[in-house]
């Protein structure tokens, strides 16, 4: 069963700070008002023009996955410049921590209401990022710039102090969405962390950046810096909603070349399908990260591609048991095939290589040989095959299976509830 003590605790801990932030802002008022009106209102454009699930980099996040990376960095970086907005207008402003989580969460609920009614992922650990990032800035700031602590800092000092109050929310804000991500999936949570960190000086610099400077401006020349500094971040995720849709498609095209086997009758229906959902499982197991696991998925698809090339099919297309020359022939084929498409190098590589002794095997290859034979023994084999298949993959861990991968197979299949 999935641990939810993490889920849980950061759940938790964003409610509790919500819930703490209404009442002392209820209580006391809000400061400032159409300071805090225009800071909710670009964080809430900002939410609203995050694209649906499905353009999303990386793909959709499956339901109780992930939540995807930063896709609303136009509202990450309003609510983080809200958080270190010392003055406005040259006039000093008196909100503090509690205004500043009470106006972001307000405004990042309301922009959420369309994704929460398209079923968009898991937005509630979306808000919940949101709000402790926030909160996590805002404790670091606010209190020290009202007693003064920061009055020594002035000029390019000043604008440094606040960039490195942003990129420590950036990386506090990765630990949190690896932690969500672990304890909603059970992936390892070490790739996850080092996938989030991988995304930092992309976009990360960008919202920390854009936060800084937004922060910086508004307080010289008040609001109006706010649709300013707006558009270019604004271009940004239009750039990022464009390459996400240009890597949907090419997933796309790439599963529409693995029917091909399934249409012109080579293997069964839906084969290379399970065998990438499978072999991605498998490969999250054993830490790998983002950028291999997509060329494990495009493998995967592509793996049985050479035996287009057949003039006999092969019995419902089970190569695992056919000669060792012929396989790695077919393999061959296969990544020739890979390579004319203009997939990636790496791709071809691991369909060539998937036939080759394990121990010469790059990791990618060897988790597809082993997902592949699995799923062609247990196919149609009853109740019992899952368990079956897994023997006979384990006696063969000494000449033809890798047996960390027939392992993370069997954790794999055991966290499913298919293979005991």
């Amino acid at each position: 069963m999935t641990s939810r003590r993490p889920l849980v605790a950061l759940h938790g801990s964003a409610a509790v700070l919500v819930a703490g932030s209404l009442l002392v802002t209820l209580r006391s008022g809000v400061e400032e008002r159409p300071v805090a009106l225009a800071f909710g209102v670009l964080v809430a454009v900002g939410e609203l023009t995050l694209p649906p699930a499905r353009l999303l980099p990386g793909g959709a996040a499956p339901r109780g996955g992930p939540a995807p990376r930063e896709a609303a960095p136009l509202g990450a970086a309003g609510a983080l410049s809200y958080a270190l907005l010392g003055e406005h207008a040259g006039q000093a402003s008196h909100h503090g921590v509690a205004q500043v989580v009470s106006v972001v969460f307000a405004a990042s609920l309301l922009g959420s209401v369309p994704h929460l009614a398209r079923g968009d992922g898991p937005v509630l650990d979306h808000l919940a990022r949101r709000v402790l990032a926030v909160g996590f800035t805002a404790v670091c700031f606010q209190p020290l710039y009202h007693h003064g602590v920061f009055d020594p800092w002035s000029g390019p000092a000043y604008a440094l102090l606040l960039i490195a109050l942003l990129v420590l929310t950036v990386l506090c804000d990765a630990v949190v969405a690896a932690a969500l991500a672990h304890s909603r999936t059970r992936w390892p949570f070490a790739p996850l962390l080092r996938d989030e960190l991988r995304s930092v000086p992309g976009i990360g610099s960008a919202v920390c950046a854009t936060g800084a400077v937004m922060a910086l401006a508004v307080a010289v020349v008040g609001l109006w810096a706010l649709p300013v500094f707006s558009v270019p971040l604004l271009l940004t995720q239009h750039s990022l909603r464009r390459y996400a849709a240009v890597r949907a498609t090419y997933r796309q095209t790439i599963a529409s070349l693995a029917r091909a086997t399934e249409i012109a009758g080579y293997t069964p229906a839906g084969h290379a399908r399970r065998v990438a959902a499978l072999s991605q499982a498998v490969g999250r197991d054993l830490g790998l990260t983002e950028p291999e696991l997509t060329v494990l998925e495009y493998a995967a698809l592509m793996h049985d591609i050479g035996q287009l090339s057949l003039v006999d099919p092969v019995p419902a297309g089970a190569t695992a048991g056919l000669p060792a020359a012929e396989q790695r022939r077919i393999a061959l084929l296969g990544g020739a095939v890979v390579r004319q498409t203009g997939a990636d190098g790496q791709v071809a590589a691991v369909v060539e290589r998937q036939a080759d002794p394990y121990p010469e095997q790059p990791v990618a290859a060897r988790i597809v040989r082993v997902v592949n034979a699995y799923e062609e023994k247990v196919r149609d084999a009853g109740p019992g095959g899952p368990l079956t298949a897994l023997e006979e993959l384990r006696l063969g861990t000494g000449t033809h299976y890798a047996p960390e991968v027939v392992e993370a197979l069997a954790r794999v299949l055991g966290d499913q509830g298919r293979g005991g």
